[in-house]
């Protein structure tokens, strides 16, 4: 985080956050999911989140989550009554993540693409004639990028938030990214094992790392003591530690996307903050201009942004999506 940021205590920014927080702390009826069956991998129970029911007269904004957060990581923005009066918005949660659940062990960004475009086709969201936007952060940023290669009828722009549309490779630490390989190994080695774990739960140290690189050092007291709880709960027992697992194997493990990338044809948005630790702007300024068959691929920064960008800076990021939809999704 910027250091000028972190000393304007009273800044507008930290105020949204604290106000942000205490929503997350007022939020104990978890889930506020329902869920979609699809077909894909043999069976999935996809868990979504809308905050609105969903009026076809206007257009459609799907959100997906970073890694090992849900889609409670969008309360500031299921919480903006201008947002939700422009558009619908809808979370869907990926493969291993939140409340959705399937049998295979095994699962790729690519699946969790093709379960999201099978949800919206479900719920009649996609269709004839009705095309989406998709916002990601982080690990949503090429699920964005994977639904647009895809289903290219289907998806009217993508909006990709803090991310990077590379493996974790030389490259991208060169330029001042984070060493994804190395900082997932401890765990994804301590994660797998042929004995039951009925009684796992990530720990602590893992949960504070996640909130540290995605919210913020100095995230506000009330959203750490939520997020700690969430991600225990959600990664409990057996079951749980599969699913972390595989999270963190994909996340470290991932295929590049640099040269599908001039099959992008929608708009693109790339919202990046100027503080995030893990995908550096230098980083985003190379890799939109890849997207070379877009109509119009633009970067925007946000001073002072972290790598959950919606979250340290909602307005920012709530009025370029009113903007940018307002422009392309009528």
């Amino acid at each position: 985080m910027d250091a000028t940021w972190i000393k304007q205590g009273a800044s507008v920014a930290h105020q949204r956050i604290i106000e942000l927080a205490k929503q997350f702390s007022a939020t104990t009826s978890m889930p506020n999911t329902k869920i979609q069956h699809v077909d894909h991998l043999g069976g999935i129970d996809a868990a979504y989140q809308m905050p609105k029911p969903y009026d076809e007269k206007k257009p459609t904004l799907v959100l997906v989550n970073s890694f090992t957060t849900s889609s409670e990581l969008y309360q500031s923005q299921y919480a903006n009554k201008e947002l939700n009066d422009a558009m619908n918005l809808i979370s869907i949660e990926l493969l291993g993540h939140g409340q959705t659940r399937t049998k295979s062990e095994n699962f790729t960004y690519w699946d969790t693409a093709i379960m999201n475009i099978q949800v919206l086709d479900a719920l009649k969201i996609t269709g004839p004639g009705k095309k989406v936007f998709v916002l990601g952060t982080s690990q949503g940023g090429w699920i964005t990028t994977r639904m647009a290669l895809l289903a290219p009828d289907k998806i009217t722009g993508i909006i990709p938030l803090g991310t990077s549309m590379d493996y974790e490779s030389e490259r991208t630490r060169s330029l001042g990214c984070w060493n994804g390989p190395e900082d997932l190994q401890a765990n994804i080695e301590a994660w797998t094992t042929n004995e039951k774990t009925d009684d796992f739960e990530p720990h602590e140290d893992y949960a504070n790392f996640l909130i540290d690189i995605g919210f913020g050092k100095n995230c506000p007291k009330e959203a750490r003591d939520y997020w700690l709880k969430e991600i225990k709960a959600n990664y409990k027992g057996d079951d749980g530690r599969r699913r972390i697992r595989m999270a963190a194997i994909n996340l470290a493990q991932r295929d590049g996307l640099h040269a599908r990338l001039s099959d992008v044809r929608c708009p693109v948005l790339w919202l990046h903050g100027t503080s995030d630790p893990v995908y550096s702007v230098k980083n985003a300024e190379q890799e939109i201009k890849m997207f070379v068959n877009s109509p119009d691929a633009q970067l925007q920064t946000v001073e002072g942004g972290q790598h959950f960008l919606s979250f340290s800076h909602p307005k920012e990021v709530d009025g370029a999506l009113i903007k940018f939809i307002g422009k392309y999704g009528k």
